[in-house]
């Protein structure tokens, strides 16, 4: 053998490079990178397109001027002050529900492992529910309850689906059973509740972007930022528990609890969207496994499902403003539509895999 074949590199078919610093040192993947920048820069194009919509028209080039704040009064209210926050919220609650749908399907290691699928999403819906019904609309109550209603529920399934070990199928099944019972639950609260309230509490959990105010995206955003820079300092452990438990601790990972840890953070993630525009489904099954097909990746990865999961979700936001326009529909009826579709695709595809 030759020195020159010792010498030449092999071509795995993934290619990285790898920034280092005195502090930092990461292997990233050039197409997975090359996904999420393009993904992040059609997102900011269809929010762009969004802000143009509405009984007052503007182009593409005013809607850019406003926002580098030289745009004309009108236009600074109707975009900034109208219009902006729906489709920040929108961007923002789509990378959230991205990620958690990401840590969700790493650490089951199936495609339908999603906050929606297992029912984090249907016990944030209870925990506002109850305070909806209870004490009114408030968006610090109201996030307070579908934090600690999501989080008891992803205890709750995490403790029944735990038997001499973890595997990802038994929590999703598990999660189903649960979800389903919650479902009924949520009905009882809606049907015994005020005839007001009920319809307010039903309009808010079809999952709607459309009383989305600045202030909410801004308590939305200080929460969700943390917690995603929180995953992003675990995702090596994440990608670790995939191995399996017996290699992750043969690679110093403690799986219990930072399996756990990553459970709070995703229902942390998938909670503050359901307090601030409703429970809007099917957006953590898709985007992970959209992302993951891109990418050519063998598992998901964290940043460019965010990335998609703002494109689908601001995407859905604008078919849920123009599809029936002037009426406007909540964007949680567009996504489970689009969600159900891919659903059924996914099954089929899994079905033939086997």
């Amino acid at each position: 053998m030759s020195a020159d074949l010792l010498t030449t590199p092999v071509d795995a078919g993934r290619h990285v490079f790898t920034p280092r610093t005195s502090f930092f040192s990461r292997r990233i993947g050039v197409r997975a990178t090359i996904v999420a920048l393009a993904a992040t820069a059609l997102a900011i194009a269809v929010g762009v397109f969004a802000l143009t919509l509405g009984d007052a028209v503007f182009t593409p080039g005013e809607v850019v001027a406003t926002l580098l704040g030289v745009g004309e009064p009108r236009a600074e209210l109707v975009i900034i002050e109208w219009r902006l926050p729906r489709v920040l919220g929108a961007l923002v609650f789509g990378a959230a529900l991205g990620i958690g749908g990401a840590i969700f399907q790493s650490l089951t290691r199936n495609p339908l492992g999603s906050p929606d699928v297992i029912g984090f999403d249907a016990g944030a819906y209870t925990g506002a529910l109850i305070v909806i019904t209870t004490f009114g609309v408030s968006v610090a109550s109201t996030a307070a309850a579908a934090l600690i209603g999501g989080t008891a529920t992803a205890l709750v399934v995490y403790l029944l689906a735990f038997r001499r070990g973890f595997t990802g199928f038994r929590l999703i099944i598990v999660g189903i059973g649960i979800a389903s019972m919650l479902a009924s639950v949520n009905t009882w609260i809606v049907l015994n509740a005020n005839l007001n309230v009920a319809l307010l509490a039903s309009a808010w959990g079809a999952g709607s972007l459309n009383l989305i105010t600045a202030e909410q995206v801004g308590i939305a955003a200080c929460v969700i930022i943390p917690i995603a820079i929180a995953v992003a300092m675990l995702a090596d452990r994440l990608h670790m528990l995939e191995l399996g438990d017996d290699a992750a601790t043969a690679l110093g990972v403690r799986t219990g609890g930072v399996r756990l840890t990553l459970v709070i953070l995703g229902v942390g993630l998938t909670a503050v969207v359901t307090a601030m525009a409703g429970p809007i489904a099917f957006i953590s099954l898709a985007a992970p496994q959209i992302a993951r097909r891109l990418t050519g990746s063998a598992s998901v990865t964290l940043t460019a499902s965010a990335a998609l999961g703002a494109l689908l979700l601001v995407a859905s936001d604008v078919l849920a403003q123009r599809l029936f326009a002037p009426t406007q529909i909540p964007v949680g009826l567009v996504t489970v539509c689009l969600g159900g579709v891919y659903l059924v695709w996914l099954l089929i595809q899994e079905a033939r895999r086997r």
